[in-house]
Parts: structure tokens; C-alpha cells; sequence
């Protein structure tokens, strides 16, 4: 883990999240050292590395900005353990935010998934040479061998002689060439199941009876604060059901493929490590943190839910233990990213317990003309990359012009002053309107090419643009 960070200085990181978030520099920056300290702490050694504690962070500015996609690519960057929880999650389940817990129990979760995927990784050689070797027993299965009975007084009560059972597909008078021949068949159809010739072949298999999951009889209950989970109860207790299907063999091998992978890995092993992984580089993202800021001044209703569920959140943001199923998970050393709009509260409304774990603050702006344009073009997922891609799998060209993307950057910009600002996914909206036709008659249009410029966007979106109560509706 740290190797991989060890060139991962605060401005590469930057120059990562550059190319896929425009804009936002000072927050970029602020998430780059919070990733790099975290580094540098786990290089220290001594009193002093368990006394430094990740300084978290509070996001503030209008939705579609790029809040959520800093802290995920920030996640990926160094494959950690990354969930994203709304706060006002917590304000359903009652009075109080009573299930606060399951931040860590879905973080835990999401760490060992990772950990067993690159466990899984380093042994998928393995484990296909195994899938193989049992498909191959699936489809040309080996002569079964006379059975010597394990009884020690079975030597003395054997059989005469020539009187042994013999087995049905051997023939006594040459049962050697007999199973030459199976065995040269079996070499030539593991020669097959590896070249990929049958792949649609179907073969009979015991597969896992999956029973529907019981927890949703008891949501709402307060179960799930337990992190009670019936199959792993009962699992050592009742056999797990297996039914025989019939599978096309590269169904079958996935499937097998991943039995076998998962006897070559040692859980106990993986779910160390994915506690550790959770403990050091987990990273929360709580987000809409500006709905569950309840002023001072209120002594009833919703906002004294909303400091309810700012107080539970307090000891795992300070530090705490949670028990999980894996065991118990340390909180200390996460790093929390808080995010949200706060029109209408500020920071100072959030209860000071809480604020002073949140020392760095950063603000976003509001996106440009020129910053949606850059959306539309230079990220390496930009979204007139993504459609042309979708699109010339039908066989059909789309190009887009120098006029008509400012076009669609105006409009965007427009909508977002005159209705609600909802930041970058006003793009989408857009997008998905000015290509409706060309989607819906894509099949039909092979080797067609389209121009989109400041024409086409206009004839499009100028009456929806224009009339006001429909561009709210569909724009």
C-alpha cells in the first residue's frame, strides 16, 4: 500500500483529479496534503505517529460542482476503502440517529471486498488451472477405480481372486487400453476447454442454492445496529444448500473459478488486512452535512433530530470502536470528508463538538461558462466523449463543433442562473435531450455522421429555452 503512494506527491495527485475535475484547485489542494499526511504518518515511528490524527475536511458549495467526485477519484487513486453516506440518512430511523454504526460496518464490508479481490488476483492462475481440471471431470469424467475396502478384516474376508467387482466402463479383457483411451479424450478436451472451443457447451454442475435474504422482515427494528447477519449465524450450523443445474461451460467456469479462488485464499488473512486498510487509509465521504445543521435557537421538532443525529455521528468523526462482524474497527484514523450546499445554515450551525473536528474548510465555486465547456471536452471521461463512444457502436458519427459546444455551455449556464443551479448535471439533462433522435433512430442510421453545431443546438432547445414552465419540467 505504501509503495504505491510513495510517488504520490500533493501535486500528482492534483495533476490525477485534474483529468477527470475541472476547476475547485484550492479543494484539490486541501485533499492532496490530507492524503499525503497520511503517508507521512505511517512512515513515523514511536509515541508520536499514535498522537497525529487526519485533519478532516468540510466542502462547501452548490451541488454538481465536483464535491463527491474529488473524494471517489481521491479513493481510487490509492485503491482505499471509500463510502459515501448522506447525513440526512440518519434522520429517518427515528428521533434520533440511532444507526450511525453501519458507516463503519459498510466501510469494513467495502475494505474486504477489496482485499479479497486482489487476494483473488494473485491466485487467479491457480484457480483456473483448477477450474479446468474440473470442468474437465464434469465433461469426461475418469473411470472409477475397484474400491480396496478400508476395514482392516477386509483382507481376510476378500473376495476370490478374478471375482473383483470391476468397474462398468471397463471391459475385463483390456482394461488398460480401456483407460488409455479415456485419458487420451480427457487430454484432448482440456486442450479444447483451454483454446475456448466450448465454451457454449453445456454441462451439468451442484451449484448453491441462494435463499432470500430475512433482514428486510426486520428493518426499522433496530436489528441491523447489531450487524446481525442470519448467514453467518447459522452458516457453520446448516449445510448450504446445493441444487444441480445445467450451465454453459463458461458460466460453469466463472462460477468455479471463483470456488477455487476462494479455497486458495485465507480469509482470516484478508479480513486483517481489510481491517487494517479500513482503520488507516478508510475515507468517509458524509455528505448533505448542511440538512442535519440545526440552528440554536430551536428547542423542537425536526431540528432537534437533526443535532440528535450530530451527536452519534460525533464519536466515530472523534474516534471510537465499532464492533462488526469482522471484530472491532478503530475509528481514530479515518479521514471524514464532510460536504454540502449550506444555503440556507453555515458551519457555525453545526454543534461546536462537531465543527472542531472538521478544522479544514474549503469552498467550491459555482461552475462558468468556461468551466462547462471544459466538462464537455477535456476530462478523460467528458461527456462528448462518453456519447460518442455509445453512439459508434451503432455505427454512427457524431461530431461536435467549436460553436455548438459553447452553445450548449451558454444554455446550461442560463438554466442554471434562471432555475435551480444543480452545477455539471445540468449538462446531462441537456445532453440526453439534444441527442434524443439521433439515440432513438441510431440502429437504423448505420454509417451515418452527424454535425453538431450552434444550428442544430438552436432548432433542438430554442423552445424549450424559451418557454420557461417547460425548460423547468424537462431542461
Amino acid at each position: 500500500m505504501i509503495n504505491s503512494e510513495v510517488n504520490l506527491t500533493p501535486k500528482k495527485i492534483v495533476n490525477e483529479l485534474d483529468k477527470y475535475i475541472i476547476g475547485q484547485n484550492e479543494a484539490k489542494k486541501c485533499v492532496a496534503v490530507a492524503l499525503r499526511n497520511r503517508y507521512r504518518r505511517r512512515k513515523l515511528q514511536g509515541k508520536i505517529k499514535e498522537e497525529i490524527i487526519p485533519k478532516n475536511i468540510v466542502m462547501i458549495g452548490p451541488t454538481g460542482v465536483g464535491k463527491t467526485e474529488i473524494a471517489r477519484r481521491l479513493a481510487r487513486l490509492v485503491n482505499a476503502p471509500f463510502i459515501k453516506i448522506e447525513a440526512t440518512k440518519f434522520t429517518e430511523v427515528g428521533y434520533v440517529g440511532r444507526d450511525v454504526d453501519s458507516i463503519v460496518r459498510d466501510l469494513i464490508e467495502m475494505a474486504v471486498r477489496i482485499v479479497k479481490t486482489e487476494k483473488m488476483k494473485d491466485v487467479e492462475n491457480r484457480a483456473s488451472q483448477l477450474a479446468e481440471e474440473r470442468l474437465l471431470n464434469l465433461l469426461a469424467p475418469l473411470s472409477k477405480k475397484r474400491e480396496i475396502t478400508g476395514n482392516p478384516l477386509g483382507l481376510l474376508f476378500q473376495a476370490p481372486k478374478g471375482m473383483a467387482s470391476l468397474p462398468q466402463d471397463e471391459s475385463p479383457e483390456n482394461p488398460d487400453e480401456n483407460e488409455k483411451n479415456i485419458l487420451e479424450k480427457r487430454e484432448i478436451i482440456l486442450q479444447k476447454i483451454k483454446r475456448g472451443e466450448l465454451e457454449e457447451e453445456m454441462v451439468e454442475m451442484e451449484v448453491e442454492e441462494r435463499s432470500p435474504q430475512m433482514m428486510g422482515l426486520f428493518s426499522g427494528m433496530g436489528m441491523e445496529e447489531m450487524g446481525i447477519n442470519f448467514q453467518d449465524i447459522f452458516g457453520g450450523i446448516l449445510p448450504t444448500k446445493k441444487k444441480k443445474k445445467k450451465l454453459p461451460l463458461k458460466q460453469a467456469r466463472r462460477i468455479l473459478k471463483q470456488e477455487e479462488g476462494e479455497k486458495l485464499i485465507d480469509m482470516d488473512e484478508v479480513i486483517g488486512e481489510a481491517i487494517d486498510r479500513a482503520e488507516q487509509s478508510g475515507i468517509v465521504f458524509l455528505d448533505e452535512i448542511d440538512k442535519i445543521a440545526g440552528k440554536e435557537s430551536s428547542h423542537a421538532g425536526p431540528d432537534v433530530s437533526r443535532e440528535g443525529v450530530q451527536r452519534d455521528i460525533l464519536p466515530i468523526v472523534e474516534g471510537s470502536t465499532v464492533m462488526t462482524k469482522y471484530g472491532p474497527v478503530k475509528t481514530d484514523y479515518m479521514l471524514f470528508i464532510a460536504a454540502g450546499a449550506f444555503h440556507f445554515t453555515k458551519p457555525s450551525d453545526l454543534i461546536p463538538e462537531l465543527q472542531g473536528r472538521f478544522p479544514i474548510r474549503v469552498e467550491l465555486q459555482s461552475l462558468s461558462n468556461d468551466d462547462f465547456k471544459k466538462i464537455l471536452t477535456e476530462p478523460e471521461n467528458a461527456l462528448i466523449k462518453q456519447y460518442s463512444a455509445l453512439l459508434s457502436t451503432e455505427e454512427v458519427t457524431i461530431e461536435f463543433t467549436d460553436d455548438g459546444i459553447e452553445q450548449i455551455a451558454d444554455i446550461a449556464c442560463t438554466l442554471n442562473d434562471d432555475l435551480e443551479n444543480i452545477g455539471a448535471r445540468r449538462l446531462h439533462t441537456i445532453m440526453e435531450k439534444l441527442l434524443e433522435d439521433i439515440s432513438y433512430e441510431a440502429p437504423d442510421l448505420k454509417g451515418k455522421k452527424f454535425v453538431i453545431n450552434n444550428k442544430y443546438v438552436k432548432n433542438k432547445l430554442k423552445n424549450i429555452v424559451k418557454d420557461k414552465d417547460l425548460s423547468r419540467y424537462i431542461l
